[in-house]
């Protein structure tokens, strides 16, 4: 599990990103780079990082489900994933 602080953190800069996101393409389409670079850094969309929803780790993100690949292949094993199975050839 990672640490909370880190996952507060991520949350912190998705909510800094929805905030922004209006000026920001609206500063872009302008092509105000200087406006750019008066808000916040936490809102640009690159600095939030793809984690499990269940456990919050970052590395191994599988994305079509939202979770790592530890958290996928538990869930898919014991049949909690809809349409995925082990592959057997």
């Amino acid at each position: 599990m990672a640490k909370k602080a880190w996952i507060a953190r991520n949350e912190k800069r998705k909510k800094a990103v929805e905030k922004y996101a209006e000026k920001r393409k609206a500063l872009k389409e302008a092509g105000d780079y200087e406006g750019l670079q008066k808000l916040p850094r936490n809102a640009s969309p690159t600095r939030v990082r793809n984690r499990c929803s269940i456990t919050g780790r970052s590395r191994g993100f599988v994305g079509k489900y939202g979770i790592s690949r530890i958290k996928f292949r538990e869930m898919a094993l014991n049949g909690e994933l809809p349409g995925v199975k082990k592959a057997s050839w």
